[in-house]
């Protein structure tokens, strides 16, 4: 198994790379967030690696982070879901991005991405949920103590609560709540007051 590929970059053809390591050239496919953030041609470069063995290829992807390949990864076990799509899907948003769509459900912003249809865009959040959250460290929500509780603080605010009545709700959420159940307890405190 190939892991990562360490060596210098000689050609950038998008999607496709060319990563010269120890005489040997190795073609990778890489998504648009990685190309974007490749050195110049002639520099170094280190890239975490996914291969794909089919019967009539033997296929590489590249990736700058292990985020992102770990993103891939649970993508492309997705049935239906292939290599084509998981890249485009990382083309067009960063993983921080689609683990937040994921958590918040927000089909809308996976359907932005090309080829990426409404059924599409469900299925990956159902199968996501479950996928990203082992794949990827706080991938099932974000946490309040993490800044999220400014997220709950303003949906608060919005619902017509007072800054008072909403900074004290936010205050006794647990320091390991996501945003949604934030919003949920916070709902339930502020009912009792």
């Amino acid at each position: 198994m190939i892991g990562r590929l360490s060596g210098v970059l000689r050609e950038k053809n998008p999607p496709q790379v060319l990563v010269e390591v120890g005489g040997v050239g190795y073609e990778l496919d890489v998504p648009m967030s990685t190309f974007c953030q490749l050195p110049r041609i002639g520099d170094p470069v280190t890239l975490h690696t996914h291969l794909a063995i089919r019967e009539d290829a033997h296929l590489l992807y590249g990736f700058l982070t292990e985020r992102e390949r770990q993103a891939f990864r649970a993508l492309v076990r997705i049935s239906g879901v292939g290599a084509k799509t998981a890249l485009a899907v990382l083309s067009g948003m960063d993983v921080d991005g689609l683990v937040d769509a994921v958590a918040r459900q927000e089909s809308a912003r996976l359907r932005r991405v090309p080829g990426i249809g409404q059924k599409t865009a469900e299925r990956l959040l159902l199968e996501l949920k479950g996928r990203l959250a082992d794949a990827l460290p706080g991938a099932a929500g974000r946490p309040a103590s993490a800044g999220a509780s400014a997220d709950v603080l303003n949906a608060l605010l919005a619902l017509g609560y007072s800054e008072k009545e909403a900074g004290a709700a936010v205050r006794q959420l647990p320091a390991d709540c996501t945003v949604d159940d934030g919003i949920r307890s916070a709902l339930r405190l502020l009912s009792r007051a």
